[in-house]
Parts: structure tokens; sequence; C-alpha cells
């Protein structure tokens, strides 16, 4: 519904708005009647410089608010998007099973759960995690970005790495909600390089073949759908069942996240440094 009516809105400016401007507002002399109102070529540029500005008004008081909206809106509703598709698929799994077996699953997942919740160490762990991640994908994003200026085979890179970079977005859903490590996460990630390529490709075709705005009310559908297929999807056993038919052959692991590990790693000790120094400080 969010990107419906992101696309609806860049609907109607592009073909309701804009044109109605060119009408009011001619910038050729094609486009006006009379021919003796063509010498007035500073009224025509006028005419120009009125129709755009308007046209930046609408996307500044308009598009851009409607934008931050929509991506503030989506980014909670994909959240809740990922919720109902994990526990429907976990719901759905437990139905082949006998119920002596859900119940001591039930039992031993809760008896994990409240160890989790109790044990203060493991708080602190997930806590570091989920700022390792931060740090990660947001030094990632600085390489997708970077790469793109690169001559010749900037595209080509940019094209790959936001592939993996939308494929871990999505995926980092389910593997919130499943309890999944972060260095387990990388493993099964740059171990299926390919598949997590091939999954994310979809979505960054859009940003490739539209303009900005029309990518954002096509990636709004999109990305949900790629979200709740992620959650409901076991991507390990999809990956491993043809390697078995293949005896184990794979394309081999690739350092995907190698650069952006660094960069974090980097930061992580600057600031555990930083720490130590200002402990230091305080107990003399």
């Amino acid at each position: 519904m969010n990107g419906g009516s992101l696309s609806l809105h860049i609907f109607v400016l592009k073909s309701v708005i804009i044109p109605a401007l060119e009408w009011i507002l001619p910038g050729h002399c094609l486009q006006i009647n009379l021919r003796e109102s063509c010498s007035f070529n500073s009224i025509l540029e006028f005419y120009r410089f009125l129709r755009v500005g308007l046209v930046q008004l609408f996307y500044v008081f308009w598009f851009y608010p409607l934008y931050i909206f929509s991506l503030i809106l989506s980014n909670i509703w994909y959240n809740d998007i990922a919720k109902h598709g994990f526990f429907a698929s976990e719901n759905y799994g437990a139905t082949d099973t006998k119920l002596a077996d859900q119940k001591e699953s039930q039992t031993s997942q809760n008896t994990v759960h409240r160890e989790k919740s109790a044990d203060l160490e493991g708080a602190m762990i997930s806590i570091a995690e989920q700022l390792y991640s931060v740090l990660l994908l947001t030094f990632f994003f600085v390489q997708v970005y970077v790469t793109g200026f690169i001559p010749y085979i900037g595209k080509a890179l940019n094209f790959m790495l936001l592939s993996w970079l939308y494929a871990y977005y999505c995926f980092e859903y389910k593997w919130n909600l499943s309890g999944l490590s972060l260095d387990k996460r990388l493993d099964l990630f740059e171990s299926n390089w390919a598949f997590f390529a091939g999954f994310g490709n979809p979505c960054v075709l859009a940003i490739f073949l539209f303009s900005p705005l029309v990518s954002c009310g096509v990636m709004a559908i999109l990305f949900p759908l790629f979200v709740l297929t992620a959650t409901g999807s076991e991507a390990g056993k999809i990956v491993a069942l043809p390697r078995r038919k293949w005896r184990g052959a794979g394309l081999g692991r690739v350092p995907i996240f190698f650069i952006a590990d660094y960069m974090s790693m980097r930061v992580l000790k600057l600031f555990s440094l930083k720490s130590r120094e200002q402990m230091k400080e305080k107990a003399l």
C-alpha cells in the first residue's frame, strides 16, 4: 500500500501536473499559437524558469516529505512483516511434528530463552554484535558508493555489491529473529555469495532502470515481498541441496565484507583504546 501510494503520486506528477505546467507556461514558440509572441524570448525563458521552480517546489514540499514519511513507515512495516512471516513459517513447520515434540521443543526454547535473558554476558555480547553489525553495514555502504566512481568496471561492481547489500538486508530480519550469531551470518553469506547475489538482483534492477523517485516506489513494493520470502525460506538448506548433487563442489568463499570488517575492527579498537586511557586517567 505504501509503495502504491508513492507510485500514484509520482504518476500524478509526471502525467498531470508537469504537462499542465508545460501547457500553462510554454517554453517553446511551437507551443504557442500566436506567431507574434515567438519574438518574446525573454518571456519564454521566464516561463521555463518559473515552470522548473514550481516543479522543484512540488519536490521539496510534497515528494521529499512524502518519501521520508514513506521510508519511516516502510521500516516499521518491514519489521512487522518479517515477524509475521517468521512466526507463520515456524508454525507451519511445527504442524508436521508430533505434539510431544512440540511441547519438548517449546519447553527447551523457553528454558534457553530464560537463560539468555538472565545471562548478562549474553546480553552484552548481543549488544556488541549489533554495534559491530551497524559499523559493518555502514562501511560496506560507503564501499558500495565509492565503487560507483571507478572507471569502466565501477557500475558492474556497484551493481554486484548493491545486490549483496539488499540480500543481506532482507535476510537480516530473519537472522535477528532466529538469533543467528554474526560470525555464522557472514560465513553463510560469503560461502553462498552467488545465491545471495541472485536474490538481491531484482531489487537493484529497479534502482538502475528507473529514476530515483520511481525506483523508490518500486522498491517500496518489491522489498517487503523479498523480506517475506527471505523470512520464510531456508537459505542454508536451499544452497546445500545442489552441493549434495555436485558432491560438495562449490564456487568457494568470497571475502565480501573484508574491507568493511577491517575498518569496523579498527574503529572498535580505537574506541577501546580511548576507553582504557580514560579509565587509567580516572584511576590516577
